[in-house]
């Protein structure tokens, strides 16, 4: 349960950083004339709502296996992340559409004092990156990944407005759509990442084999287990933060069934004490040929 609490937390830590953080960005944005960072503060707005559902989907896909979900709730989270993926997109076209909208209407150039704000956001929202990043690897948490992703999505939307922020005040009138065309940007940038966060995880759903450094870990291991002359097939399926593994493993033919089985138990044991990450290992006993 120590991966599940770590990931609980980090989502915690996004939700409450998102809150500060967009309310910061829709009030500069708004008396700073930017539309920029108010394209921004929707950005983290939305971040705000897909954390919570980050929330919900680990603390589900951590109940234990039932009657009814005998390989447990893990299937959850690459669910989930499909939703998170969905308030990216939904944000990139708001973004989008407002920013096409103030490219057509004359306004004030921003505030000067936006930069500095800015520059304050884009350096908090790496270093939430970075955290939220490395909690998700070492909870092998897909969902908490693809929040991470927000956190640094939201970095590069900063960035864009900061660059057409600049130029909009470095070359004063006739420029101030450059704050706007950032925010363009910016969208586009949400929806490439979009799609960097949603393929992995229909990956996931989809059972596709990407576990080949887990498959070479587990044949290692397998190797020091007495009676196991070597493995066969081995196949991995993701499900939450933990995974499920089939595994063939050739043994003496001349033993008896209650041996093979007693060896298979042993590797069972073994496995699940070197690889806390493996939830269920189901192994079939081959006879050495």
């Amino acid at each position: 349960m120590r991966s599940e609490k770590k990931a609980i937390k980090a989502t915690y830590f996004s939700i409450v950083g998102n809150s500060l953080l967009a309310l910061l960005k829709g009030i500069t944005g708004y008396f700073g004339n930017s539309y920029a960072l108010i394209a921004d503060a929707i950005e983290s707005t939305s971040d705000i709502f897909s954390s919570l559902f980050v929330l919900f989907g680990l603390k589900y896909a951590n109940r234990p296996a039932d009657k009814n979900h005998p390989y447990g709730h893990g299937r959850a989270e690459p669910l989930i992340t499909f939703l998170v993926v969905g308030f990216l997109v939904a944000s990139a076209v708001i973004i989008a559409y407002e920013s096409i909208l103030n490219i057509k209407t004359p306004h004030e150039l921003p505030k000067p004092y936006t930069l500095i704000v800015l520059g304050v956001i884009i350096t908090i929202k790496e270093i939430f990156y970075r955290i939220v990043k490395k909690k998700g690897e070492e909870t092998n948490s897909s969902s908490l990944k693809a929040d991470a992703w927000h956190h640094r999505s939201d970095a590069i939307t900063s960035v864009t407005a900061f660059i057409g922020i600049s130029i909009a005040l470095f070359f004063g009138k006739g420029y101030e759509t450059a704050d706007d065309w950032a925010a363009l940007i910016a969208a586009v940038v949400i929806l490439y990442n979009s799609y960097l966060i949603f393929r992995p995880a229909l990956g996931e759903i989809m059972d596709e084999h990407v576990y080949e450094d887990i498959v070479e870990e587990i044949r290692k291991e397998a190797r020091d287990v007495k009676g196991v002359i070597d493995t066969e097939k081995c196949y991995i399926r993701k499900s939450g933060m933990k995974y499920h593994v089939d595994l063939h493993v050739i043994v003496n033919a001349k033993i008896t069934v209650s041996e093979g089985h007693r060896i298979a138990h042993d590797l069972k044991d073994h496995l699940k004490d070197k690889m806390p990450q493996l939830a269920d290992i189901l192994i079939h006993v081959e006879p050495d040929e």
